[in-house]
């Protein structure tokens, strides 16, 4: 064995990532998304089982005051939550396990999904700024939705990196030659 696994702790960018796909997973997918479709029209509903009603109150009051679009809920902004729910959110646990353990497998997908998440957030940031749901405080609009923009950018760079992005040679990190002693009598 020529590298060895940076630990996590030693990843701060990948901390950095796993903390964007947890508040992804844990909030934005199956909360805020998930609240669109089964709350086909925000104007006459009744409270779902899921999302709570507290949370249902902050996403429409949300929507009321910046985003009208989320209020609209056209069929292709509709498709992108589908997208969110249905492909995201399985990738997000993947990707949780795969970047804290170090798993190189996820470099692709990451691809896939930064390429994926960057097309749909500035198609709807399009129609957020220029479209008939145009919202009435776009600067709000775009600082809460930055994130979904910088982390793809921040994903594809780290991942493009090297084709094992997890990995390091050993030897590398100063310090760690109780690592290599390790290392090299676990390989005898």
């Amino acid at each position: 064995m020529n590298n060895r696994t940076i630990p996590f702790k030693q990843r701060p960018l990948d901390i950095a990532i796993v903390v964007f796909f947890l508040v992804n997973l844990l909030f934005i997918t199956y909360v805020v998304d998930f609240e669109q479709l089964v709350i086909p029209d925000p104007s006459h509903f009744t409270y779902p089982a899921w999302p709570p009603p507290v949370a249902v109150d902050v996403i429409h009051w949300y929507g009321r005051t910046f985003d009208p679009l989320l209020m609209a809920r056209p069929v292709w902004w509709k498709m992108t939550i589908v997208i969110d729910n249905v492909f995201f959110g399985p990738f997000y646990l993947l990707a949780i396990y795969a970047y804290v353990k170090g798993k190189d497998w996820i470099r692709i997908p990451s691809f896939w999904y930064s390429a994926m998440l960057f097309t749909n957030v500035l198609i709807i940031l399009g129609e957020e700024r220029f479209g008939p749901y145009a919202a009435p405080h776009f600067p709000v609009v775009l600082m809460l939705n930055l994130p979904w923009l910088l982390f793809p950018l921040v994903i594809t760079a780290r991942m493009a990196r090297s084709p094992e992005p997890f990995r390091e040679p050993l030897g590398r990190r100063a310090g760690s030659t109780q690592s290599i002693r390790a290392d090299t009598a676990g390989a005898s």
